[in-house]
């Protein structure tokens, strides 16, 4: 009989709580795991806070979310490499075994030119998954409403450049105006993660409940199934704007009936 994948939930899909609230959800509302979005909360920098909120919840930290967005590029440190080394070393002590990362931007020059021999050095000493992440296109500064520009190199699409692993989420295909499906089979065997979340098209990060936008989250899961998929999906959704503690909660528990449901669990 197959494993059944496990399915976590995101300390990003809490926020503005700090990391120590997904614990707590996790273990109330039967998650399998955490993933830790290192950023602007002090718990999400702390590894030995983290690993207190894992032993007193029961809940594991599944996968580290490398600190590569806009606002965290101070995180840990100014050098981007020195901060994924740091999301490796953070994800062999809290026995988590996959790092997502996103790719480099357009300006770190130096970052980018090493980025592909870095996360195979990385692999091999560690042994953890570095789970590259598709992205989005922006407007840049000053743009028109339907001007977009990719802030990443070489692209918003990791499989034009080819990693070991990737992290597929499905709010930056519905972003980006991809097919996530046909994103899937590019990844191939190297799908190892998965960021479950919807968006209307839109092109803006959404995170919606999976099932409340147009994204095929109940078709990738299903293909999950079928495939010989062995890693992890992640709910990353927005809570941000929950009027009330009780419809956080119901969200994210609606996303993990929908994730179980649709993987057959």
């Amino acid at each position: 009989m197959a494993v059944p994948v496990p399915v976590g939930i995101s300390t990003a899909s809490v926020w503005p709580l700090r990391a120590g609230a997904a614990f707590e959800m996790a273990a109330d509302l039967g998650y399998d795991g955490v993933e830790v979005m290192v950023w602007a909360d002090p718990v999400s920098q702390d590894v030995s806070a983290l690993r207190r909120w894992s032993r007193r919840t029961g809940v594991p930290v599944l996968s580290i979310h490398s600190p590569s967005l806009l606002i965290t590029q101070r995180v840990w440190s100014p050098d981007p490499e020195v901060r994924l080394r740091m999301s490796v070393d953070a994800a062999l002590e809290l026995g988590a075994r996959t790092v997502v990362v996103h790719p480099p931007f357009r300006w770190q020059r130096r970052y980018g030119d090493a980025f592909g021999d870095l996360v195979d050095e990385l692999e091999e000493e560690s042994g953890i998954e570095i789970a590259v992440e598709n992205m989005f296109k922006v407007r840049p500064p000053g743009g028109s409403r339907t001007s977009r520009v990719s802030a990443f190199r070489p692209s918003i699409d990791p499989t034009d450049v080819g990693f070991r692993h990737y992290t597929l989420d499905l709010s930056h295909t519905a972003a980006a105006g991809m097919d996530a499906l046909a994103l899937a089979e590019r990844m191939g065997s190297g799908l190892a993660h998965v960021h479950l979340a919807d968006g209307t098209g839109l092109p803006k990060d959404e995170h919606l409940v999976p099932g409340r936008g147009i994204e095929p989250c109940a078709e990738l899961l299903e293909k999950l199934v079928n495939s010989d998929f062995s890693g992890q999906v992640v709910l990353e959704i927005n809570t941000r704007r929950s009027p009330s503690p009780a419809r956080r909660s119901k969200d994210l528990a609606e996303s993990l009936l929908f994730a179980r449901f649709h993987l057959g669990q």
